[in-house]
């Protein structure tokens, strides 16, 4: 399966299980595993009893979306 597009990203919604994030950052199932169980996902993972959930803005940060993208995606000059 191939990683999402910056435009599939932003067409998320708020949070999204472990793996559609994995698959946004290019990452593997095994990978994205080990990443959290070892504390290093590369940002934010919020553990709902036994699943995983990451924030989409947090993504959206991490693969380097610009300023107009995230205002976009929150509302015009929601980032200051």
């Amino acid at each position: 399966m191939s990683p999402l597009t910056l435009a599939e990203v932003t067409a998320l919604p708020a949070v999204v299980p472990l793996l559609t994030a994995a698959r946004a950052l290019g990452l593997s199932r095994n990978t994205a595993y080990r990443l959290v169980n070892r504390g290093d996902f590369p940002c934010r993972v919020i553990k709902a009893g036994d699943t995983y959930r990451v924030p989409t803005l947090e993504l959206l940060v991490l693969i380097g979306a610009d300023r107009a993208t995230l205002d976009a995606v929150l509302g015009t000059n929601a980032i200051k």
